[in-house]
């Protein structure tokens, strides 16, 4: 006959913790997040790194710890960190993607610039000489007038 392990008795402290971890981990995420958007020192890049052990141990070691309570807060822990990196994949790719489309408008403006006819005006009319009026060089032949033959 085999023996199932009895599940730890949820403490005072673990209960409250396990019916509030969601919203913990959130501010911490979002407290993580305030840090790294205004602080010189730490990037997405720090918060990605720093998580990784912080999700390993609670992979590894904490979903298995005795005490509830601790349980809980290397649930917490590990959320929170989780939820930092996706919004630091979320900030980097939101760079990229500004990046990219910064790029493109660049290549967009440098064509309509380089592309420019040189007897254009800024507003696309082309400029006309002195001997011509405005329906000559607008492409119309000149009409005669009423009187002359």
């Amino acid at each position: 006959m085999s023996e199932t392990a009895a599940e730890p008795r949820p403490t005072g402290a673990g209960r409250w913790i396990a019916a509030r971890r969601i919203k913990l981990a959130l501010a911490i995420a979002v407290f993580e997040g305030i840090i790294v958007a205004f602080a010189k020192d730490f990037s997405s890049w720090t918060v990605i790194i720093i998580s990784i052990p912080i999700i390993a141990f609670y992979l590894f070691a904490g979903r298995t710890l005795e005490s509830d309570t601790w349980r809980q807060v290397s649930w917490v822990l590990a959320a929170s960190q989780a939820f930092a990196v996706l919004l630091a994949v979320i900030a980097l790719t939101v760079k990229l993607w500004v990046l990219i489309i910064v790029g493109i408008f660049a290549v967009i403006a440098l064509v309509l610039i380089v592309g420019e006819k040189p007897g254009k005006s800024a507003d696309g009319k082309s400029s006309t000489s002195a001997d011509e009026t405005p329906s000559e060089s607008a492409g119309e032949t000149p009409s005669k007038s009423a009187g002359q033959s």
